[in-house]
C-alpha cells in the first residue's frame, strides 16, 4: 500500500444526552464505535452505509471538527486528535470538506469572489492581487466564468453552487478532502458532471478523497477502495472491484442488491433485510447486524466479531463468510 494520508485507529465518538427532568435516555449515542480506517495518498476511499450509521460523524472526526471520545486520527503520521485549536488552524490548509448542501454551506451575504478569497485572507496567502488571480483560476478550474465572482449564491443553480463549494475547498491547495455526499442533492445529469469534475481535479491536483455516500453507484464510479459502515462500525473494506464483484458481508450484499439494474437479464434476487435499524444508543449484543442478518447463527448474539482479513486488502467483520 502507498503512503497513508489518513490513518484512524479505534476511533470512537459518543454523544451523551442532555440531562433533564423528563430525560429518560441514560446511554450515550455511539455514533462511531471503534473504527479503523486507512486512506492512501492519491486514492479515493468511498464510505457507504445507511443514513444514521455514522458516516458524516466519522468524516468530521477525521477533520478535527469534533473531538473524539477515544482513539486516534493520524494525518501524515501526526496524531491530530490531540492538537489544540492553534495547531488545527495551521492544519486546515491541508484538509478541507465539500458539504452535502451546496446552498446552506455558502454565505448568502457574500459574493462568490469573497467566499473564495476568505480562506486566503484567513491564512495570509498572498496579497490582494494574487488572491484575485487565484479566485479567477479556481473559477476556471471548476467550469465557471470570471464574471461569476461578483454574483451571490442564490443566483446560481444547484450544480453551479456545488462547483463553488468545490472551488472553496481547493483554494488553500489541500492534500485531503472529505466529500460529504456532494452529489446527493443534485439531479442525475448534474451529478455526473460534478463527479467527473472531482475525478479530473483529483488527477490534476493529486488529491486524496474520503467520498461519503449512501448510493452504491456513485461510490463505484468515484472510489478506489470502499469501506462499508453499519451502526458506527466498519463491516467490510476492500478494493471497489472486489466489493462489487464478490461482497462477503451480508450487509454489503443487501446494499448491492438494492442497486437499480437497467438490464432485466442481469437482475439478481433482492436480499431483503428484516426488522429496523437498532438504536445507536442501545446496539445489539454480539454482532450488531445479527438482528437483521439473513445468515445469522446462534453465536452471533454472544460474540462481537472483529474486522479480519480474508484475502489481501479485503477485511470483513463476520466469522461466517464464504470466501
Amino acid at each position: 500500500m502507498s503512503e497513508l494520508v489518513v490513518e484512524v485507529k479505534n476511533l470512537k465518538k459518543y454523544f451523551w444526552p442532555a440531562s433533564g427532568l423528563f430525560s429518560r435516555q441514560k446511554q450515550p449515542v455511539r455514533a462511531v464505535d471503534g473504527v479503523d480506517l486507512q486512506i492512501p495518498a492519491g486514492k479515493s476511499v468511498g464510505l457507504v452505509g445507511e443514513s444514521g450509521c455514522g458516516k458524516t460523524t466519522l468524516g468530521r472526526l477525521i477533520l478535527g471538527l469534533i473531538k473524539p471520545t477515544g482513539g486516534t486520527v493520524c494525518f501524515r503520521g501526526q496524531d491530530i486528535s490531540v492538537f489544540n485549536s492553534r495547531e488545527m488552524r495551521q492544519l486546515r490548509r491541508q484538509m478541507q470538506i465539500v458539504f452535502q448542501d451546496p446552498y446552506s454551506s455558502l454565505n448568502p451575504r457574500m459574493t462568490v469572489g469573497h467566499i473564495l478569497a476568505e480562506p486566503l485572507q484567513i491564512h495570509h496567502l498572498g496579497g490582494l492581487t494574487a488572491q484575485k488571480a487565484t479566485v479567477r483560476e479556481l473559477l476556471d478550474k471548476v467550469g465557471l466564468q470570471p464574471e461569476h465572482a461578483v454574483r451571490y449564491p442564490h443566483e446560481f443553480s444547484g450544480g453551479q453552487r456545488q462547483r463553488i463549494g468545490i472551488a472553496r475547498a481547493l483554494v488553500t491547495r489541500p492534500q485531503f478532502i472529505v466529500a460529504d455526499e456532494p452529489v446527493s442533492a443534485l439531479d442525475s445529469s448534474t451529478q455526473a458532471q460534478v463527479m467527473n469534475l472531482m475525478k479530473n481535479l483529483q488527477q490534476q491536483e493529486g488529491l486524496t478523497y474520503l467520498f461519503i455516500a449512501h448510493d452504491m453507484t456513485t461510490v463505484r464510479y468515484m472510489s478506489d477502495l470502499v469501506a462499508v459502515m453499519y451502526l458506527g462500525q466498519i463491516v467490510e473494506w476492500a478494493p471497489v472491484s472486489e466489493i462489487f464483484a464478490a461482497p462477503l458481508q451480508p450487509y454489503t450484499q443487501a446494499l448491492l442488491s438494492a442497486v437499480l439494474v437497467t438490464d432485466p437479464s442481469a437482475r439478481q434476487p433482492r436480499a431483503c433485510l428484516s426488522g429496523e435499524v437498532p438504536s445507536p444508543s442501545q446496539p445489539p449484543s454480539g454482532c450488531r447486524f445479527h438482528t437483521r442478518c439473513p445468515q445469522r447463527q446462534a453465536e452471533c448474539a454472544d460474540h462481537e466479531p472483529q474486522l479480519e482479513s480474508v484475502s489481501e486488502n479485503h477485511l470483513v467483520r463476520c466469522p461466517f463468510v464464504e470466501v
